[in-house]
């Protein structure tokens, strides 16, 4: 492998958050998130409630969209929205208030507080917060997933037996990985401390004395109607359908509560203004630490930067909502998105990266403008080649359809790459950057790349590795795609596979559909993800489909019509 002397002068981009001397205007502001709100909102389609503040003042507060498909009634910014995971800052700061009210120790065993838990003597109650517990997260096991389990009500012991006995995934502390049951466990242990509910303590202790008059458990709802309450929808093709049910009872403290946007507003500045937790409990819950600390991982609050300045923040996804809340500390901005799908159309930013953009836009520092440069293909293929990341990961930047595509190998998406000025790259989706470094005689010799346009970037060299083999397309006559549409069916998963005029598309419940293409009449493959599909019996209506991706085998059987 050789790799090539790089000239010490590095390209420049004259990015746009130098264009501000200070934060913009009221009137600024109201006019970009706007435009955001109206280039990823359909006004027949779910839609979003939006919230930028700066301090107290509010800058922006809108809807696009409706709340009700059937019958067509316009959603507000008033509206209440299941809050999925956003609501586990809600729980963590819970937890932490009884820490200060001597109730309860971070440094106490799971087991003080849900006695017989399995291991519950070596699991502290601190590793449920940053998820280093270690314990099985229960959205992750098929047979509690799978048919109509999720829909069942279930007291707080009833949904820790459904998983208390799942294997670990590590010893506590000696790892990080996701975890909805530690959240349920969270839950649990702010209700023997308490001596009240999870979400009756949050209500008493948090959102009455705050006026949080819309924020509460979902599961409120199952005894009357949530006054201003919308429902989700999925993605079904390309159509809209309402969100699969399950009971609010399962969410639990992990993802139950529902709110508005003024309600999240109201909470990020009690929260971050020190108004609720000490300043130690506080300082616990935004400083990630042990494995969390490489996930950037606090107490029900991830950390990191955004255009420079340090940022709060948290979303959440479930059925039929996704949801984003983010504070910037140094300007004391909050923005919150609040979305009735679980998954947007094709091309639509998601909550947090709409939520992301207006706090770009809000401090000043807006993402620069994606707007093409036009590059002949022999220009482009100067920038094809193996970027090596290290011993096992490779970045490999391939021509395909006239455009250049980034795809991080093993394992990542094919990625297409936007040109925006000499050498400089934008990704079309997200905000990573990735500007090219030459050497003395003008080759290409490194990228920089910059996730989510952040710091100074990682430089990778390009080595004299050869590309690897691309798979090859070929074309179908659609008879023989019309045999294969249909929905697949996994456990509580459905795969739905159907044609978008002349375009085969697949499409995972709550996912967005992506086109897939053909090796052969059975074999397909896609190429925003390295995964394949396989169609048997071959030359027939196809009873299963098998899908392969990142080593998993899973075969989804054709639903019965």
């Amino acid at each position: 492998m050789r790799t090539r002397c790089l000239l010490l002068a590095v390209p420049l981009f004259a990015l746009a958050t130098a264009l501000h001397a200070a934060p913009p205007s009221k009137q600024q502001v109201e006019r970009d998130a706007a435009r955001a709100l109206a280039a990823n909102c359909q006004a027949d389609a779910p839609g979003m409630a939006v919230l930028v503040a700066r301090g107290d003042e509010v800058l922006y507060r809108g809807a696009c969209g409706l709340a009700s498909l059937e019958l067509g009634v316009p959603l507000s910014p008033g509206h209440v929205f299941r809050l999925a995971s956003v609501t586990k800052q809600f729980a963590a700061a819970g937890l932490l208030k009884l820490v200060d009210e001597g109730k309860v120790s971070l440094d106490d065993p799971l087991s003080k507080y849900v006695p017989g838990y399995p291991n519950g003597d070596a699991i502290p109650v601190r590793t449920l917060l940053d998820h280093t517990s270690g314990i099985r997260s229960y959205t992750a096991i098929p047979e509690i997933m799978a048919g109509g389990g999720i829909m069942k009500d279930l007291t707080t012991a009833e949904l820790i037996d459904s998983f208390k006995d799942a294997e670990a995934d590590f010893a506590p502390g000696a790892d990080y990985r996701y975890n909805n049951s530690a959240y349920v466990l969270v839950g649990a242990v702010i209700e023997a401390a308490s001596g009240k509910t999870w979400d009756a303590y949050l209500r008493e202790t948090f959102f009455a004395p705050l006026g949080m008059t819309h924020t509460r458990g979902g599961q409120d709802g199952a005894d009357g109607v949530l006054e201003g309450y919308v429902p989700g929808y999925t993605r079904k093709g390309e159509r809209w359908a309402p969100a699969r049910y399950l009971s609010m009872t399962q969410p639990h403290a992990a993802g139950a509560l529902v709110s508005t946007v003024d309600d999240l507003l109201k909470w990020n500045r009690a929260l971050h203004e020190g108004k609720l937790l000490s300043e130690d409990s506080y300082r616990a819950m935004v400083t990630p630490g042990g494995k969390a600390a490489d996930n950037d991982y606090g107490y029900g609050i991830m950390t990191g930067t955004l255009r420079g300045e340090p940022v709060l923040q948290h979303g959440g996804g479930i059925f039929g909502f996704s949801t984003y809340l983010l504070y910037l500390p140094g300007s004391d901005t909050t923005v919150a998105v609040l979305y009735n799908a679980d998954a947007g159309r094709p091309g639509m930013l998601g909550s947090g990266r709409i939520a992301q953009l207006l706090a770009a836009q809000a401090v000043g520092k807006p993402y620069p403008d994606k707007t093409a440069i036009d590059l002949d293909e022999a220009t482009l293929k100067q920038y094809e080649g193996v970027y090596r990341i290290d011993a096992e990961a490779t970045r490999v930047l391939r021509v395909a359809n006239g455009r250049l595509t980034s795809q991080r190998v093993p394992g990542g998406q094919q990625l297409v790459l936007v040109p925006v000025a000499k050498d400089v790259f934008l990704f079309e989706e997200g905000f990573s950057r990735m500007a090219f470094e030459r050497d003395a005689d003008g080759a290409v010799a490194a990228m920089r790349f910059f996730p989510e346009d952040e710091g100074e970037g990682e430089v990778v060299p390009r080595t004299d590795e050869p590309l690897p083999s691309g798979r090859v397309e070929v074309q179908l006559p659609r008879e023989v795609l019309e045999r294969l549409v249909g929905e697949y069916a996994y456990q509580s998963m459905v795969m739905t596979v159907f044609l978008d005029g002349d375009t085969l598309k697949a499409q995972l419940s709550g996912q967005p559909a992506f086109e897939i293409f053909a090796e052969s009449p059975s074999k397909f493959f896609l190429k925003v993800v390295e995964a394949t599909l396989e169609f048997a019996p071959e030359g027939e209506i196809p009873d299963t489909v098998t899908l392969r991706q990142g080593g998993a085998v899973i075969e989804y059987r054709r639903k019965a019509e």
